[in-house]
């Protein structure tokens, strides 16, 4: 559909981009990464005729790029560009009939029923019908990006170029925007050109990812390949870590914030356990990063802060993990195992175990940790354990969660 070939230029004493070669497939939705100054907006310019090649050829349909005339490229190719402060005083509708202008004949360009009916059609796609009426000085940025998109779709093209178009959106119509342009591609057969700053909007719905780094295409592949801790750590200058998303096969990138002294606690023990003959509550004085199986509400991977286990009927609370299996008072017995690199402290009633460390423990750490410790029970005759609940600071070292489990199974055993 589109091709790149030995791609280089930019702006009057600045080369942009460097020896670019790349393809786009047909009703593909192809996204275009890299940080500011990389040369993403550069290559969409080029790619839309605005600005002239230095060396290289862009190929669109087999035939170059600079043999279409302004009006033959229009019907095959349209832009959504950034939203800009600057526009001319039109109504939503006169903007949009613009993007038939490539399709108009004869000396006055009048309109046609069938342009009538495109313009129409855009609009309830985009959701502007209702502000047709309206000049766009009075909508707001999110707004005006979506005439924007209506007058671009309003021509018709077979390519569509996007820059940032999540831009001055809220998450409801970025998500509404970017579902339909893969519903487009699939159903239409348009491709899709974007660029992206959001890695992960990106690695949810493109079919593949263009990285760009210094005006060179660093990586070229699906999304998995590109967004890799590693690579966008060193392209972006940035701590990430890689996280799959919990519904779809997609990959996600975690920012990672420096860590900043904190004021509350970070340690764990007996003082923020409270104990009565109908609640057990462990108050942590921060959110701790958990795991718990068997519980009522909370369940799962997760941030906490309070854990309650109680025979009364509760509603499940924001940031708590509540267990409501019914117990003695009497049966609670705690553990504090304070070691050089860590501190464990543990809680155990009646088919229940609670486990809280200050030290650093990965997602991955957290189920060896529980699948362990639910071993080491089901060895132990005298005990079994309907729920296991593990919390740990995410503060001080980085552990392997096996030197947690012995301490905690020999405890277990001679328990």
């Amino acid at each position: 559909m589109l091709n790149i070939h030995q791609l280089s230029g930019g702006y009057p004493g600045q080369t942009v981009l460097k020896n670019v070669n790349f393809s786009v497939r047909q009703g593909e939705l192809f996204g275009i990464l890299g940080p500011n100054g990389s040369g993403k907006t550069t290559l969409l310019k080029m790619m839309s005729k605005l600005l002239v090649p230095e060396q290289g050829e862009i190929l669109l349909k087999g035939r170059s790029l600079h043999k279409y005339s302004a009006k033959e490229l229009a019907k095959k190719v349209a832009v959504l560009p950034q939203v800009s402060s600057a526009f001319f005083s039109y109504t939503v509708k006169e903007t949009v009939a613009l993007g038939r202008y490539p399709h108009q004949k004869g000396l006055f360009h009048s309109k046609q029923p069938y342009d009538e009916e495109v313009i129409q059609t855009v609009m309830n796609m985009t959701g502007v019908e209702k502000l047709q009426s309206k000049m766009l000085h009075e909508l707001s940025g999110g707004e005006r990006q979506r005439v924007f998109l209506a007058q671009a779709l309003a021509q018709e093209p077979e390519i569509l170029l996007l820059d940032e178009p999540t831009n001055h959106l809220d998450l409801s119509f970025q998500k509404d925007l970017l579902d339909q342009l893969k519903k487009w591609t699939r159903e239409q057969g348009m491709t899709v050109i974007s660029i992206f700053h959001d890695v992960n909007l990106a690695g949810l719905y493109c079919d593949r990812l263009l990285l760009l780094h210094q005006g060179e295409v660093n990586a070229l592949g699906a999304p998995e390949e590109i967004l890799q801790e590693e690579k966008i750590r060193d392209i972006y200058n940035t701590t990430v870590v890689n996280q799959p998303h919990p519904h779809v096969p997609q990959p996600q990138m975690l920012l990672l914030p420096e860590l900043m002294q904190r004021e509350a606690e970070t340690s764990v023990g007996e003082r923020f356990l409270n104990k009565t003959d109908s609640v057990l509550e462990y108050c942590s004085p921060l959110p701790l990063r958990t795991i718990a199986t068997g519980v009522a509400s909370g369940g799962g991977i997760g941030w906490h802060q309070s854990f309650i286990r109680t025979s009364k009927k509760e509603e499940a609370r924001p940031n708590t993990i509540l267990s409501t299996h019914a117990f003695p008072a009497q049966k609670v017995t705690t553990k504090h195992i304070r070691e050089k690199e860590f501190s464990v402290f543990l809680v155990t009633s009646a088919n229940e175990i609670w486990i809280f460390i200050e030290a650093f423990l990965s997602d991955e750490q957290l189920v060896t940790l529980v699948v362990d410790i639910a071993a080491a029970k089901a060895r132990d005759e005298r005990s079994s354990s309907s729920s296991i609940i593990v919390g740990a600071t995410q503060t001080g070292n980085h552990l392997q969660a096996r030197r947690v489990t012995e301490k905690i199974a020999a405890w277990i055993k001679g328990s």
